[in-house]
């Protein structure tokens, strides 16, 4: 048996809980997801936007089959990034262009919902000891300047740098767009440099505009606060080095 064939012939878990699991095949990726609507959103923001996305080689729900892109991930949150400053500058570009683009026909979070939902984490965390009732109402303080008016732009809704993929400073694919809709620009903006403060200067170089720097700090104390939970309770430890707790920490 060829090298070939037995590379295609292993399956690596991506990732794996509950709601979702992604395994890898060779260069296909294959994604199993209990919400068929995540799907929807994913296969037809891809079809939208103007910046490179993962070939659709075919869908048969629940499975969406994607190729794989080349280069590597922009970085991983709780981990230095190696990659350079043109390559955070371009996804920054990038994360320009999407925001340029035509709004999708489909809603993101209010307001209203997105508040909501911030409070109930709070007191979760706070309810349940899971973090320190000053952490987390110092955080909340912090997030409040997110939750004001904003113009909508087609965002991405989940623009981790290990969605980004780069070669030397060029952007070769974005992926993961289950979250995509209308929202916020600057939630992305927050979301690529969260756990990595040093590249946002980077980032707003290659976006081509100021930004609301408070703004930023308030989204990456918010995401962190909503995501907590969610990690604890699908395996994954958000107190890991340079991971979530430690954003938190960093307002303090």
């Amino acid at each position: 048996m060829s090298a070939t064939m037995v590379d295609m012939d292993e399956v690596k878990v991506v990732v794996a809980h509950h709601e979702r699991v992604t395994l890898r095949v060779g260069d296909v990726f294959l994604k199993v997801d209990a919400d068929r609507t995540r799907t929807d959103v994913e296969v037809e923001a891809m079809a939208r936007a103007p910046v490179p996305t993962p070939e659709v080689l075919w869908r048969k729900p629940p499975v969406l089959a994607l190729a794989a892109v080349s280069g590597t991930a922009l970085g991983r949150l709780g981990e230095p990034s190696t990659a350079p400053s043109a390559a955070w500058a371009a996804a920054g570009a990038a994360a320009r262009m999407l925001h340029d683009a035509p709004l999708p026909p489909w809603p993101g979070r209010s307001l209203d919902e997105i508040a909501s939902h911030l409070d109930s984490e709070c007191e979760w965390l706070i309810t349940n000891g899971v973090l320190s009732a000053d952490l987390v109402t110092r955080n909340r303080r912090v997030a409040e300047a997110a939750l004001r008016p904003w113009t909508p732009v087609f965002t991405h809704g989940d623009l981790q740098i290990a969605h980004v993929f780069v070669v030397g400073d060029e952007i070769t694919g974005v992926i993961d767009w289950s979250e995509a809709g209308q929202g916020d620009a600057l939630y992305d903006l927050a979301t690529l440099t969260l756990g990595h403060e040093e590249r946002l200067a980077d980032v707003i170089a290659g976006y081509g505009t100021d930004v609301d720097l408070d703004v930023i700090r308030a989204w990456w104390s918010l995401r962190s606060l909503l995501a907590v939970r969610w990690l604890v309770e699908h395996g994954f430890d958000p107190s890991a080095p340079g991971c979530e707790v430690d954003v938190l920490r960093s307002r303090m």
